[in-house]
C-alpha cells in the first residue's frame, strides 16, 4: 500500500502498524510526536493503530537546543 510520510508518498507493507513504521524508520529510540491524517496519534496507540492505503502521517522530532 502507499502512504503520504511526511508529504512523500511511500510504499510500505500492508497492515502496517505505526510501531512497525517507527521500527522500520530507525526512530524508536528519538523523541517525536506522529499525526495520521491531522490527529496525534499517542504512544500508547502505536501497536494498534493500523494504517491504511493513502493515510497521510507526519513524524515531527523533538530537536533539543539551547
Amino acid at each position: 500500500m502507499e502512504i503520504y510520510l511526511n508529504s512523500e508518498l511511500k510504499s510500505v507493507a500492508d497492515n502496517l502498524t505505526i510501531s512497525n513504521l517507527i521500527q522500520d524508520l530507525g526512530l524508536e529510540k528519538k523523541r517525536f510526536a506522529v499525526e495520521v491524517n491531522l490527529d496525534i496519534i499517542p504512544r500508547s496507540q502505536f501497536e494498534q493503530f493500523q494504517l491504511k492505503n493513502q493515510d497521510k502521517v507526519e513524524i515531527v522530532q523533538a530537536i533539543g537546543g539551547g
